[in-house]
């Protein structure tokens, strides 16, 4: 997909780390933040599972923590929603 080596990967890494001035990652690293990003952004544990790779969504879920914040979320959406009905039928 890229035509870039490791070597020159690495040295893109180490490079851009010393110009923002902060400790630099590992390669690998990058896919747990952007595994991340795709959680905080809504995305399924199926849908990044396919995203990016994983032959099974357990090794999804490796990511667990990061999901319980979307919980609280969707049970405030689906309150917000109830309650929305709720009015609407006291309108009627």
């Amino acid at each position: 997909m890229f035509q870039v080596t490791k070597h020159g990967l690495h040295s893109e890494m180490t490079r851009g780390a010393n110009i923002a001035g902060v400790k630099r990652i590992r390669i690998h690293d990058l896919r747990h933040s952007a595994i991340s990003l795709l959680i905080d952004r809504g995305f399924s544990a199926l849908a990044i599972a396919e995203r990016v790779g994983h032959e099974s969504i357990d090794i999804t879920y490796k990511y667990a923590h990061l999901f319980p914040s979307k919980q609280a979320e969707m049970a405030q959406t689906l309150e917000l929603e109830r309650m929305e009905e709720e009015r609407g039928v006291m309108a009627l």
